[in-house]
């Protein structure tokens, strides 16, 4: 029995270094990778001293009555069935989506009624205190209006969006209709990490009605092409996922079926996760890179960062609005839909009412608030959760498990095992055939959620949500007999950045764009419009400089859009250059193209490269050997889905991580080359 507890604790303690880019216990000593909620400032300082604890909380003498509750109820005289700490156990502890919350939803959008959906409603606000927000009120001193004078529903619902469940983590039909309701109401689905079939966003494709507005990137990389990002409205970066940060998404390997597998550019079967260590984000500069890439790809989506709502996420939002992201998300501890592993469920992340508060009295303070928009999600059930949001600072609000519950989801918590018996998170064509959701399931809870929003917005007098963006002062802490709840702290919640009023508190600017800036690409695209509309392929010949990055991507995101692939296989263009390319060289390269470097080129060569050749090679003159010396930088062919490289030299570090479909030849290779390729050669 010792030894198992002991492998089952190795295991734990692996998983979490793992999973936190820690590869020695020895970095553990000291490095306070967290943060305490609900501890009092007299614990904090004497027993774990420089650790942030942002609210306050219990002390040592609640600390011991909790003990000793939990021995007597460790020994009782009659037997206490206890436990639902994972999973719901009816009497055990509170999960907010308990049967009777999910049931009352599951009416509400099946029989379409209003009155339904306030009782859900009224459920979930009579619920016990379970998030920070539930620990505040809207001020009751303004005087009502008439709700005829309150914006439309439709202006509310195209601030909705749905949280990135990826095509794996949920079931094509689920991920398909839960798209088509967002699109019907005017906001935003979201692919999650994991591509989309074409046939969901090509402009002749059979299911364009459930096309996702929002393409995420992520970190890994799985199935992004340059036809994915020319489609998309959105693209999202993720960098931190609320509900298990440090872990990323996480599809195990048998809901990989051969049609996931095709999306996302790997075998079938293939466990799938996106940890620390294989990112290609590890600065702000690398973020700055990869949003300036995702811009050249398509110029004409928004970029979305998304961040973690922990302590210090607001110096990071800052970073991100610096570096000409659109709009920053902040994302809660609640949630992970499908894909999380138990392990990763508990004491993981913040309430987003830290991080929310933290980012917008940063982006006010330093004057960058009004560059970008601010989106949050985590556990949002009701109108409720939009307003006080609305108020922390966000414009745009996600729904995750509310739009799994919606479409049928029935809280099995069975999504890891791939056995959902409604066929909401399961690939399992059995299973799949109980799925009973409809897009208008969807459309009607959606819909009551604005409705709610715009009653409770004529009670407190204000026609619109962006009257209310960032005006902390229309909350207050509830009043409280709980002693625990009297002790907590929540001034810095409810902190005005600016008293004064004179920053801004929302989005001004309509786009976060680099100002004066003008790619070398814009000058290939305009000499090479005729081959790519179907004329004869062009030789052209360009000097290059470090300041030059991202070359070729803005030439192959025309491509994918006129032709509708990025695999196309007639030449368009051959592309040659002279000099020191500068980041992100050939990144998302599409078929029909070669590109042809003679000098050196930096990091990222060939991200994300689908199809076409990369050339790179020294100059005839050069002195040295050039199989003894590095040519292309680090992180070369990065989630590549195809094309071809040759690089006459070695490369730096990270060569081909995440490499799925790109053959390449180079002549050596720093640390970390080919790590997790899922196919390619």
């Amino acid at each position: 029995v010792m030894r198992k507890y002991q492998q089952a604790v190795d295991a734990g303690i692996l998983k979490v270094m793992s999973k936190m880019g820690i590869s020695a216990v020895s970095s553990y000593h000291g490095a306070q990778i967290f943060e305490a909620l609900g501890i009092s400032d007299e614990v904090i300082d004497f027993s774990f001293p420089g650790t942030t604890s942002r609210i306050s909380g219990v002390t040592y003498d609640d600390i011991a009555r909790d003990v000793l509750d939990r021995h007597a109820r460790a020994f009782p005289e009659a037997a206490m069935p206890r436990g639902g700490w994972y999973k719901y156990r009816r009497d055990g502890d509170y999960h907010a989506y308990e049967p009777k919350v999910w049931r009352a939803l599951h009416k509400a959008a099946q029989d379409g009624t209003y009155e339904d959906y306030k009782a859900y409603s009224d459920i979930v606000e009579a619920r016990p205190t379970t998030a920070l927000r539930d620990l505040l009120e809207f001020r009751t001193d303004r005087e009502p209006i008439d709700i005829s004078r309150v914006e439309p529903v439709e202006n509310i619902t195209r601030r909705f969006n749905t949280g990135a469940m990826s095509l794996g983590a949920l079931s094509r039909e689920a991920h398909e209709d839960i798209a088509r309701a967002m699109n019907v109401l005017g906001g935003r689905s979201n692919t999650g990490e994991g591509g989309e079939d074409p046939r969901r966003y090509s402009p002749d494709g059979d299911l364009r009605d459930a096309n996702s507005k929002v393409k995420q990137v992520a970190s890994g990389r799985f199935g992004v092409t340059p036809a994915y990002l020319a489609a998309a409205e959105e693209l999202e970066i993720k960098i931190a996922q609320g509900s298990k940060p440090g872990e990323g998404g996480q599809l195990p390997g048998h809901k990989v079926s051969d049609y996931i597998g095709e999306m996302r550019h790997v075998m079938p079967g293939t466990p799938l996760i996106s940890p620390p260590p294989h990112h290609d984000i590890y600065s702000i500069e690398d973020l700055s890179q990869l949003i300036f890439d995702l811009k050249a790809a398509n110029p004409r989506a928004r970029v979305c960062v998304k961040l973690v709502a922990a302590e210090g996420v607001g110096t990071i939002a800052a970073g991100v609005a610096k570096g000409y992201a659109d709009i920053i998300q902040i994302s809660g501890h609640d949630g992970g839909t499908g894909a999380s592993p138990w392990s990763s469920i508990k004491y993981a992340g913040a309430p987003w009412e830290l991080g929310l508060a933290e980012t917008q009295q940063v982006l006010v303070m330093n004057s960058l608030r009004g560059r970008v928009r601010v989106r949050v999600d985590g556990g949002f059930h009701t109108a409720r959760d939009v307003l006080v949001a609305a108020m922390l600072g966000a414009e745009e609000y996600g729904f995750g498990t509310a739009a799994m519950v919606a479409v049928g989801c029935k809280m099995a918590r069975q999504c890891h095992l791939n056995t959902c018996p409604v066929g909401v998170a399961t690939q399992k064509e059995e299973l799949r055939q109980k799925f009973f959701g409809t897009p208008e399931m969807a459309v009607t809870y959606f819909t009551h959620v604005a409705m709610e929003t715009r009653e409770v917005l004529a009670s407190i007098g204000v026609r619109s949500i962006d009257e209310i963006i960032g005006r902390t002062e229309l909350l207050e802490p509830i009043e409280s007999d709980n002693p625990r709840i009297q002790q907590l702290n929540l001034e810095r919640v409810l902190a005005d950045p600016d008293p004064s009023g004179v920053k801004p508190r929302k989005r001004m600017q309509p786009r976060n764009d680099r100002p004066n800036h003008e790619p070398l690409d814009d000058e290939i695209l305009e000499a090479l419009a005729d081959a790519i509309d179907g004329g004869p392929p062009l030789t052209l010949d360009y000097p290059v400089c470090n300041e030059d990055r991202t070359v070729g991507a803005r030439v192959s995101g025309a491509i994918a859009t006129k032709h509708r692939t990025s695999t196309l296989d007639r030449p368009i263009g051959e592309l040659r250059f002279k000099g020191s390319a500068g980041q992100s060289f050939g990144a998302f390269c599409s078929g029909g193209l070669r590109l042809v470097l003679e000098g050196e080129a930096n990091d990222y060569v060939g991200k994300g490269m689908a199809g076409g050749e990369i050339i790179i090679k020294p100059p005839e003159n050069a002195r040295f050997t050039p199989h003894k010396n590095i040519i292309i930088g680090n992180t070369v062919l990065y989630g590549a889905t195809g094309g071809r490289l040759f690089a006459a030299g070695r490369a730096g570090e990270r060569f081909a991580v995440r490499n799925s479909g790109a053959t390449a030849v180079i002549e050596g290779a720093g640390d970390h080359c080919c790590e997790y390729m899922t196919a390619g050669l």
